[in-house]
């Protein structure tokens, strides 16, 4: 998951002002070698090309030094048409034993990388990829890495509860989505606490002092307040000057949380500002301007591609009654982008998406803003 163009444009520049921490100082306390990931989930960029990964089965975050941070040579659009098959054929397995977990674009190069699991249940194997100049895909080698690790010490048990279709395993939902912001990575995803969805934060370069907020939110489809449910994927947002987490639940809440109230060790309610639809799972989520306006735009698994304009966010009534249908800020769909399961932000004017093709398939593609 996923920085706005404006924040990665904020990044890139104070990075390479003379007043930010060096490349070399980054990595400077970094280990080499292999990080021994468990698992893998959602990535995010941050500074000097440093590309951060969720390992939810281990219950840590994962800070690579890339080395990526010259922009990509050639100028043509990204596209891989078989987008599982190709990534399945750079792992050597079949397309039926790949999952994409998530997408990222780092800001210095314009790559996009995906975070992969090769193969399913507690055998599936990590993996990395990235898009090279020639908008090929290639393996992105872990085994000797400059890399540093953080541990969420209050994460889940990893153990299986419940049966059949109720069968989980809390520890995989440690982190469910991250992001870059000001010197901190926000961590969404449950711990084992009695309240047990949070935001959880850690200054980079890393300490040992993760900080936990846990949250609770009115779910408007379910009429009621909940802590335990997590958040699915989430940005973080400039509303009028103050800096908010914008989180989207299952079935489908949007809720902002001011981040300047994210303390540690405190508990807080959010503020409900959509309710996009009940039997939903929203998958990601960027933001963009376009035409001097700010919108978000929201990829789910049955209610297609949201486009949200972001006006009266923040001075919406919070939704704190019982829902049938929608309500709150007003969407439209965009009924052309069919499928998508990840969205990245290229630049100003284009994503990256992965969705359906035309003859049924998975695609990469750039397209234009909406």
């Amino acid at each position: 998951m996923k920085l706005s163009y404006y924040l990665a444009f904020v990044v890139t520049t104070l990075c390479l002002a003379a007043s930010q921490i060096s490349r070399a100082d980054l990595s400077a306390g970094m280990t080499t070698g292999d990080p021994g990931l468990k698992s893998v989930g959602s990535i995010a960029f941050g500074p000097e090309g440093v590309l951060f990964i969720a390992d939810p089965k281990g219950a840590s975050l994962v800070a690579i030094s890339t080395g990526d941070v010259k922009p990509a040579a050639g100028g043509d659009e990204i596209s891989i048409s078989n987008i599982i098959g190709e990534v399945a054929a750079v792992l050597g397995t079949s397309a039926d034993a790949v999952i994409i977990e998530d997408l990222a674009v780092n800001p210095f190069s314009n790559r996009p990388y995906l975070s992969v699991s090769r193969g399913t249940g507690p055998d599936a194997m990590p993996a990395i990829l990235c898009i090279d100049n020639s908008g090929g895909l290639h393996l992105f080698d872990l085994a000797e890495v400059k890399y540093s690790k953080v541990s969420l010490k209050d994460a889940p048990a990893d153990e299986v509860s419940g049966e059949g279709r109720r069968k989980t395993n809390s520890r995989l939902e440690s982190i469910t989505d991250i992001a870059y912001l000001d010197g901190k990575v926000i961590i969404a995803g449950l711990s084992n606490e009695e309240f047990a969805s949070s935001l959880r934060s850690v200054e980079f370069p890393f300490s040992d002092k993760v900080q936990r907020t846990t949250v609770e939110i009115f779910h408007g489809a379910h009429g009621k307040y909940e802590t335990r449910s997590p958040i699915r994927t989430f940005i973080p947002l400039d509303i009028q000057g103050e800096v908010n987490v914008i989180a989207s639940y299952t079935c489908t809440p949007l809720v902002r949380f001011p981040v300047a109230r994210l303390e540690p060790g405190s508990h807080i309610k959010g503020t409900t500002v959509a309710e996009l639809g009940n039997r939903n799972r929203p998958l990601d989520m960027i933001e963009y301007e376009k035409g001097g306006k700010q919108y978000i735009l929201i990829a789910n698994s049955a209610r297609g591609i949201m486009k949200m304009d972001t006006d009266g966010i923040g001075s919406i009534d919070a939704i704190t009654e019982k829902v049938s249908g929608t309500k709150g800020l007003d969407y439209e769909t965009i009924d052309d982008w069919n499928g998508v399961v990840q969205l990245a932000l290229l630049d100003e004017d284009h994503a990256v998406i992965i969705g359906e093709s035309s003859d049924g398939g998975v695609q990469l593609q750039q397209v234009d803003l909406p």
